[in-house]
C-alpha cells in the first residue's frame, strides 16, 4: 500500500513539473515571436513638447498619440494620429506652424544619423510673411536647419501663387525656393494702403484710460 502512495506522489510531482515547463515553454515562444520591429516599446498619449534656449521659447510640438519602436540598428518615433509644430521667432513670436496627419523620427544606432519626416497633408505657414506651403512629405534637416522636400508643393502668398517639384527653406519657412516650378503667377500691382495685421501674436490696441 505505501509503495503505491509512493508511486501516486511520484506520478503527481511528475505531471506538476511538466505542467510548469509547459507554461514556461509557452510563454517563452509568445516572447519569441514578437517582432520587436512592430510591438512599441513605449506608447504616449496627448504628448506635449517645449523647446527653449537660455529662457526663450524656440518650439512647440503637439501629438495625440506617439509610438516608440526598438530594433538593433534603429530607433524609430511614429507619430500616427498626427502633429503640431509651432516655431517662434528670435522675438518670441509665433512665426511658423507646420501640421501633419502622420509623422516619424529615425534614429540610426549605428551612425546617429537622423530622419525626421511628416507627410499627408502637409501645411507649413510663415504667420509673419502671410506664406502657406502645401504638400504630401516634408522632411527636417536638425542639423542643417533645413526642411524639403522632392514632392509636388503649392505656396501661397500675398505676391502670388507657384506650384512645382522640390522646396528647400530654412526651418522657419522664411527663404523658400521651388525648385522645378509651373504654371505659376505673381502679383503685380498692390494696394500700397493695405494693411497687413498678424493675426496669431496682435493683442489689440491699447485702451485709453
Amino acid at each position: 500500500m505505501k509503495d503505491i502512495q509512493k508511486i501516486l506522489r511520484t506520478i503527481a510531482t511528475a505531471a506538476t513539473v511538466a505542467i510548469v515547463v509547459f507554461s514556461c515553454k509557452s510563454k517563452l515562444s509568445e516572447a519569441q515571436s514578437l517582432d520587436l520591429a512592430k510591438t512599441p516599446l513605449q506608447s504616449v498619449d496627448s504628448m506635449y513638447m517645449i523647446q527653449s534656449e537660455k529662457g526663450r521659447l524656440q518650439m512647440r510640438v503637439s501629438t495625440p498619440k506617439l509610438r516608440r519602436f526598438e530594433t538593433d540598428t534603429l530607433s524609430t518615433e511614429f507619430f500616427p494620429d498626427g502633429i503640431m509644430v509651432y516655431a517662434y521667432n528670435e522675438e518670441g513670436d509665433l512665426e511658423t506652424t507646420i501640421k501633419a496627419r502622420q509623422a516619424s523620427h529615425v534614429k540610426d544606432k549605428r551612425n546617429n544619423a537622423e530622419t525626421w519626416k511628416a507627410f499627408g497633408d502637409v501645411r507649413v505657414r510663415n504667420i509673419i510673411k502671410k506664406e502657406t506651403m502645401e504638400t504630401d512629405t516634408l522632411y527636417w534637416d536638425r542639423e542643417k536647419q533645413e526642411i524639403y522636400t522632392d514632392c509636388y508643393i503649392r505656396l501661397y502668398s500675398p505676391d502670388g501663387f507657384m506650384q512645382g517639384y522640390g522646396m528647400r527653406s530654412d526651418e522657419k519657412a522664411r527663404n523658400s525656393i521651388i525648385h522645378r516650378p509651373f504654371n505659376s503667377y505673381s502679383v503685380v500691382v498692390q494696394d500700397t494702403t493695405r494693411v497687413l495685421v498678424d493675426s496669431a501674436n496682435f493683442i489689440g490696441p491699447l485702451l485709453r484710460k
